[in-house]
C-alpha cells in the first residue's frame, strides 16, 4: 500500500578518481535548448508468467489476505461494480499519458472494467502533490493509497480512524492515492502502477516474487504479465467481496486452469515464507535517513539471514546485490564477487532478467573503468532489450551510456555518439530535468580511464 522511497538507482562510480565536474570531458556538450524530446515507450509487452499455477495460487492469497506488516485480512474485498478514476490537485504535464496507457492495459490485458472522469464523484481519485506534503502525512512513503479518503487533507483528518482501517472492508468502493507532482515522470509512473493496482486489487507485497510490482526490490516499476494474471484473477466472475481464504482457495485451481492453462504444465517450486528479520535488515539496509556504515551492516544482516535460509532465489541473489552496491567504493573486488554470486542465483531462477540487468549495470561499470570495453559491451548486449521491454527509462539510459563508453574503448567513435544521443530521451524520461541528465552523463563518463586520464 505505501511505495517507500529507497535508495535512488544513481550509478556509483566503480574506483574512479574524483576530478571538478566542469572539466570531465563528456563528448556530448549539447545546449539545454537543444537536448533532445523526452521518449515514451510504445506498446506494451508483457512476458508471460514463469510460475506454476500451484504457486500462483498461494501467491494470490498471500497477496490478498495478508498486509505488508503480515496481519491478516479475514476476507478478499475488491469493486463489484465498474471502477471511475479521476485526478485532481496540480498533476505533472506526463500524469495523463501514462494514466491512459494504464487503464488501457487494465482493460485490454486484465478485463478490468475501469475509466477515467473528467469530473464529479470517482471511485478512486488521483490527487497530485507536492513530495514534502506526502512525507509530512506519511514519512517513510513516496506515495500511497488509502480506502474511504478522496484528498490528503481528508486523510490528515481521519487517518486514525476505522474507515481508513484495510482489514475492516467488506467491499472496495471510495479510495484516494497520492502520488508526487515533483518527481521525475517515471518515479511518477511507477507510483501509479503500483498504487493503482493496489488500490483495485492486493494489498500485499511479497519479496517472493520474481516477476511482480507487487514486492519491495522495486525491480519491477510496471505491471507485469504476471501481475495482470492476478488482477484479471482477481476480477473473475468465480470471486466476490466478501469470500474467506478458505474459500478462494477452493475456487483458485480451477480459475487459474482457465485463465493461464499454460501453468498448469509447469512444476511447483518449493518456496518458503520471508521471515520479518530479514525484511526488516532489508529495509534498514534501503531505507533513508541511516548512514553509509549502518547500511551496510544491514545488508550483511540481511545476506547472512538469506543464507541461513537456504534460498537460492532472487531474495538471495538481492541480499548479494545490495551489499554490494553499499560497499563497491570502498571494496570493489568484494563487490564484483557478491554480484558474481547474484547473478548465479538469477540464473537458476526463472524471471529474472531483470533482477539480472540491475546487476549486469554494475558488472559493466566495473569493466568500464578497468578499460575493458569489449566484456562490457558483451555484458550489456542482452540486458540493455530486457530492460527495454521492463519499461524502466532510467535503467535503460544508463545502460545506454555504459554502452556508449564501451564503443568508444573499442574505437566505434561514431556508433558511440549515436548511443550517446539516443540515451538522452530516456534519461529525460527517467531522470528529468536537464541538470540531472548532465549529471548521468558525467558520471557514466568519469567510468572511462580515458576520460579520467585527460585522453
Amino acid at each position: 500500500m505505501i511505495k517507500r522511497a529507497l535508495l535512488s538507482m544513481a550509478l556509483v562510480l566503480a574506483g574512479c578518481d574524483t576530478v571538478p565536474l566542469q572539466d570531465t570531458p563528456t563528448r556530448a556538450q549539447i545546449a539545454d535548448s537543444t537536448l533532445p524530446p523526452m521518449k515514451s515507450f510504445s506498446a506494451p509487452r508483457p512476458q508471460v508468467p514463469s510460475r506454476s499455477n500451484a504457486n500462483i495460487a498461494a501467491d494470490f492469497l498471500a497477496l490478498h489476505f495478508e498486509l505488508e506488516s503480515g496481519r491478516e485480512l479475514p476476507i478478499m474485498t475488491r469493486f463489484e461494480n465498474p471502477i471511475t478514476v479521476r485526478v485532481t490537485g496540480a498533476p505533472p504535464p506526463s500524469l495523463q499519458a501514462d494514466l491512459a496507457r494504464l487503464l488501457s492495459r487494465l482493460r485490454n490485458e486484465a478485463g478490468i472494467d475501469i475509466r477515467q472522469v473528467g469530473s464529479g464523484a470517482a471511485n478512486i481519485t488521483i490527487e497530485a502533490v507536492g513530495r514534502s506534503e506526502i512525507r509530512r502525512a506519511l514519512p517513510q512513503a513516496a506515495c500511497f493509497v488509502v480506502p474511504n479518503i478522496t484528498s490528503l487533507a481528508d486523510f490528515r483528518r481521519e487517518r486514525r480512524r476505522e474507515k481508513t482501517n484495510w482489514s475492516l472492508l467488506s467491499t472496495r468502493e471510495t479510495l484516494g492515492i497520492f502520488l508526487p507532482n515533483d518527481a521525475t515522470p517515471q518515479e511518477v509512473r511507477d507510483c501509479l502502477h503500483e498504487e493503482l493496482a493496489q488500490a483495485i486489487g492486493p494489498l500485499n507485497d511479497l519479496y517472493s516474487l520474481p516477476e511482480s510490482v507487487f514486492n519491495d526490490d522495486n525491480m519491477h516499476t510496471v505491471l507485469t504479465g504476471y501481475d495482470m494474471l492476478i488482477l484479471r484473477a482477481t476480477y473473475a466472475p468465480e470471486l466476490r467481496s466478501g469470500m474467506t481464504r478458505a474459500q478462494v482457495a477452493r475456487v483458485l485451481p480451477d480459475l487459474l486452469a482457465r485463465l493461464n492453462p499454460a501453468g498448469n504444465g509447469i512444476g511447483r517450486q518449493r518456496v518458503s515464507r520471508t521471515p520479518r528479520s530479514w525484511i526488516d535488515a532489508m529495509q534498514r539496509a534501503l531505507g533513508p535517513g541511516a548512514g553509509l556504515e549502518t547500511r551496510v551492516r544491514a545488508a550483511n544482516e540481511a545476506t547472512r539471514i538469506a543464507q541461513g535460509q537456504g534460498w537460492t532465489d532472487q531474495r538471495r541473489a538481492f541480499s548479494h546485490y545490495t551489499l554490494g552496491r553499499m560497499i563497491q567504493m570502498s571494496d570493489a573486488d568484494l563487490a564484483q564477487r557478491h554480484y558474481a554470486t547474484a547473478l548465479k542465483f538469477l540464473d537458476q531462477t526463472p524471471g529474472t532478467d531483470l533482477h539480472k540487468a540491475h546487476v549486469r549495470a554494475q558488472t559493466a561499470a566495473y569493466a568500464i573503468s578497468r578499460g575493458d570495453g569489449a566484456n562490457a559491451l558483451a555484458q550489456l548486449r542482452g540486458p540493455i532489450e530486457d530492460v527495454r521491454r521492463a519499461e524502466n527509462a532510467a535503467l535503460l539510459a544508463t545502460m545506454m551510456l555504459l554502452q556508449a563508453e564501451a564503443l568508444d574503448l573499442e574505437g566505434r567513435g561514431e556508433e558511440a555518439a549515436a548511443t550517446r544521443l539516443d540515451s538522452l530521451g530516456w534519461a529525460r524520461y527517467g531522470f528529468g530535468s536537464d541538470w540531472a541528465v548532465r549529471a548521468l552523463m558525467r558520471d557514466v563518463a568519469l567510468l572511462n580511464p580515458r576520460n579520467r586520464l585527460g585522453g
